[in-house]
């Protein structure tokens, strides 16, 4: 445990002011006593900063300097907002505004419309790539999904730097920014936009920022209200200002400097969006006499991944580079970072399934496992890959937990079962809270085990179940909780969106993984090509690839593991090299000529199977053209190339599969997916060398089930006495 870690999942509230100092470090104290005047935190990943600032907030409220009611803390993400609303509630600091800056203009700008305009604020936009498809048809353009994605990211990044439609082509070359399409072009479609959503009297999200402060710089007895509400602002994550946002910013505080901002130019990782870690690293700039605090103790991760972490820094150039913080480790050794050189893509994501089932098989539980890629098109093959060695995951990025249906409806039975009381005959025989959350929740679906294979029932039971593991961990900080207290605690975490775990593999890009942490993290794909990605051309480009790799390394505690592959379909030329990055921070890379492939060496580089030696080239077994995408693979043939299906080999083999899965008393998919059972039933291999080269047939596995496999291939059917494999004895492929 340390300072900036320790912390029970429900502490409790400090009783004074002094108390709200207790277990912080110098640094992060420095950081909550210094409550007047401007001040700027220099944050390293994993050093505590949230538990900094937050404190700071809370100790500012408790000793009577700072009104709950007069701070507004902002930051980016609403998940972000309602961690640090938890954890102020936590401190006793309940009251403080937490907000997104959208989130805080919205609010300013619905209440303040019709004073500054009459009438309503008009509505968001529900869909706004809708509008923009329909702009680029009013100018005769027709754009795919991709393109529609791309040519929508550039109006946004031109609002957010509060470029009109008409100066976009100007304002792109001065960026030195890379269109996706011509700027004339991109300039008509925007100006269309910006048309249709007045003719419907619409706005999007950038709409709000920019009447915010349109409406605070015209009015300035709007402004002045907003300004004798908030006295004293925070900013999260500060190197991820927008201009637009700072100077919404600058109008909130108007001449005062009433302002703390946190963060760090070395994750500054969203300049695509119009982000800028200039606003961070001028703040002294503009502020001579502010307090600067550095916090470079990192409580997150073991000397091993911080000595990593540094050494991408070292090599990085530019200006946040020259502002770099060098992390000190706080915690004990641990293992090495793993390196992976693998032969393709496949190999390398069934490497990456084995090792993570191995993880799990030795404590670690799933959801402190994250697979971090560089883009989320390099998700499919890893899902496929954990879904064959029978490891559960959940992809970034989906729904709340607090807004699927499952839960919203276990929060209603239990909030009637509280309102019951011992009414309630659910709650016969249950005598402590964790008893009558099962009880309630067991008729929902909820079981002592969790229910075979995936799915839409497994994700049910994983809801159902981190709630069940909530109330557990709720009655072990406070043994006199009621069930009416579990379900305040419920409806105040449903507020903050603070979800509890749910057991599964993250999946994530590095981009969505920032903020996040987990004990064991896999890097994957870091070839040059994808990292940097191919598209990053400039200096700058560049080393803000390296910091998007460094945000990577930063989110492990203990396990951290990078892997690349040489060729990325079986069979490929190995023509990749492994990312320019870890050039000389990998074991044996510093003897790797220019122009040459590492191969890894007795550093500690861990080599993959060489698939090569038994996988014949990708290419579509009926038109020859060479395959790449995942699903294709796995087929052997394109998408929409005819299917040479046979379908009675391939009930056969359901059936056969469904009753070795029962045998086993494991999920179906963990013996074959259904994706390569297909395979098997198109190809119909009558030899172990065809099926070895079915994407999803591993070694182990064509030892357990190869020879079930060719018998029901060549016409046989197998009883149960029949099957050459003994359930007893083996099991599936991890």
């Amino acid at each position: 445990m340390t300072a900036a870690t320790h912390s029970t999942l429900f502490p409790p509230v400090p009783d004074s002011p002094d108390a709200v100092l207790d277990g912080l470090d110098p640094e992060q104290r420095e950081v909550a006593t210094a409550l007047g005047g401007p001040v700027c935190v220099l944050a390293g990943a994993g050093t505590g900063k949230t538990r900094a600032i937050t404190h700071r907030i809370a100790y500012g409220v408790r000793s009577g300097v700072l009104q709950p009611s007069s701070v507004l803390a902002v930051t980016f993400t609403n998940r972000a907002a309602g961690e640090m609303r938890g954890r102020l509630r936590q401190l006793g600091a309940g009251g403080v505004q937490a907000r997104t800056f959208h989130s805080a203009a919205l609010r300013q700008l619905q209440y303040f419309w019709p004073k500054a305009v009459g009438g309503e604020l008009p509505r968001l936009a529900e869909r706004k790539v809708q509008i923009v498809a329909e702009a680029a048809a009013r100018c005769k353009l027709r754009l795919d999904r991709t393109e529609l994605r791309d040519v929508t990211g550039e109006i946004e990044w031109a609002k957010v730097t509060q470029t009109v439609p008409e100066d976009y082509p100007a304002a792109r070359a001065k960026a030195g920014r890379d269109a996706p399409r011509d700027p004339a072009e991109t300039a008509r479609i925007y100006a269309g936009y910006e048309q249709l959503k007045r003719d419907r009297g619409v706005i999007d999200f950038e709409d709000v920022l920019l009447l915010t402060v349109g409406v605070l710089q015209d009015r300035h007895d709007i402004a002045e209200t907003v300004r004798r509400q908030y006295q004293h602002f925070v900013v999260d994550e500060y190197q991820d200002v927008s201009p637009l946002q700072q100077r919404l910013l600058e109008l909130w505080l108007g001449d005062r400097d009433s302002l703390c901002v946190v963060g760090d130019a070395s994750q500054t990782i969203y300049s695509f969006t119009g982000a800028t870690p200039d606003h961070l690293l001028n703040f002294r700039i503009r502020h001579p006499h502010a307090t600067v605090v550095k916090l470079v103790r990192d409580y997150r991760s073991t000397p091993q991944v911080v000595h990593l972490a540094n050494g991408l820094l070292s090599q990085a150039s530019g200006r946040a580079a020259e502002h770099r913080l060098a992390l000190v480790s706080q915690r004990d050794a641990g293992p090495e970072p793993v390196y992976g050189e693998y032969a393709d893509e496949p190999a390398e994501a069934e490497g990456t399934a084995r090792r993570v089932r191995d993880l799990i098989d030795s404590g670690v539980p799933a959801s402190e496992i994250a697979v971090l890629f560089r883009i989320n098109a390099q998700s499919e093959v890893y899902e496929q890959a954990l879904a064959d060695a029978g490891v559960p995951y959940q992809l970034r990025g989906a729904e709340r937990f607090f807004e699927r249906p499952e839960v919203r409806e276990a929060g209603l039975l239990l909030r009637g079962a509280a309102r019951a009381g011992g009414a309630d005959s659910q709650l016969s025989g249950a005598d402590d809270v964790p008893s009558q959350v099962r009880a309630v929740l067991g008729t929902r679906g909820w079981t002592a085990e969790p229910p075979a294979g995936s799915g839409a029932v497994r994700d049910r039971w994983e809801s159902l179940a981190a709630l069940v593991r909530l109330a557990e961990d709720f009655v072990r900080a406070r043994p006199a909780a009621t069930l009416a207290d579990l379900v305040a605690e419920l409806d105040e975490r449903a507020s903050a969106q603070h979800a509890p775990t749910v057991e599964g593999v993250t999946l994530a890009s590095l981009h969505a993984a920032k903020g996040l942490e987990w004990d064991a993290v896999f890097l994957v794909g870091l070839a040059d090509g994808m990292m940097p990605i191919t598209y990053a051309k400039t200096d700058e480009q560049i080393e803000e690839e390296r910091r998007l790799l460094y945000v990577g390394v930063t989110r492990a505690r203990r396990h951290l593991s990078l892997s690349w592959a040489l060729s990325r379909t079986p069979g490929g030329r190995p023509s990749r090299r492994p990312t320019r990055f870890l050039n000389g921070l990998r074991p044996g890379s510093a003897a790797v000529r220019p122009g040459t492939v590492s191969r890894g060496g007795p550093g500690g580089v861990e080599r993959g199977p060489d698939r090569r030696r038994k996988r014949g080239s990708a290419r579509c077994r009926v038109c020859g053209r060479t395959l790449t995408d995942a699903g294709e693979i796995k087929l052997m043939r394109c998408e929409d190339c005819p299917s040479e299906l046979d379908e009675a080999l391939y009930e056969r083999l359901r059936d056969w599969r469904a009753d070795l899965a029962a045998r086993l008393g494991q999920p179906a998919f963990c013996v074959f997916t259904d994706k390569t059972l297909l395979a098997i039933a198109e190809a119909a291999p009558g030899t172990e060398a065809e099926l070895s080269r079915i994407s999803g047939v591993g070694g182990r596995k064509l030892d357990s089930f190869g020879a079930d496999v060719l018998a029901l291939c060549a016409g046989h059917d197998l009883t149960s006495d029949d099957a050459s494999h003994d359930a007893s004895e083996e099991t599936p492929e991890k």
